[in-house]
């Protein structure tokens, strides 16, 4: 035991020495992960993934909803704070799944083609905005294509 006491002593020199070399890099590990990943309870928002239904948006479409399926649990969002390019929710649902499931109307998704948001012809991006139950932002965001395409005949 004595051996065991003086050998320790003996090292005592060269362990200082280490702590003196490996505490600074410990603590700049530890500034380099609080720069990068945020303090405990700093939210940078959740990204999404969306499916928007149709994929392909007729101007001329006699159609009465635009629907976009998340992959986000229905009880986790608050669904009053949902909206699509800015447009408030008509109406909202959970699938089969347990997943949120967002409506909006059609004819204010296709307003934002009058009002230059959309270009027709074209692709252009619908994003998803809301937030969770925790306060979180989240947002998902899909490429649909904008036509305005008559489905007459010419006799």
């Amino acid at each position: 035991m004595v051996q065991f006491i003086h050998g320790l002593s003996e090292k005592g020199g060269i362990m200082r020495r280490r702590c003196k070399v490996i505490i600074p890099n410990v603590l700049a590990a530890a500034i380099l992960l609080i720069t990068f990943f945020g303090p405990s309870g700093t939210s940078y928002g959740l990204d999404i993934t969306i499916e928007v239904a149709p994929r392909t948006l007729n101007l001329q479409n006699s159609g009465e909803v635009v629907t976009v399926h998340t992959n986000i649990v229905y009880s986790n969002v608050v669904a009053t704070t949902v909206s699509l390019n800015d447009i408030e929710i008509a109406s909202w649902k959970a699938d089969n799944r347990g997943n949120f499931v967002a409506k909006f109307l059609m004819e204010e998704v296709k307003a934002l083609a009058e009002i230059g948001s959309l270009t027709v012809p074209g692709e252009n991006e619908l994003t998803l905005v809301g937030f969770t139950t925790e306060d979180e932002k989240f947002t998902g965001t899909q490429t649909i294509t904008v036509i305005d395409v008559s489905g007459r005949r010419l006799k």
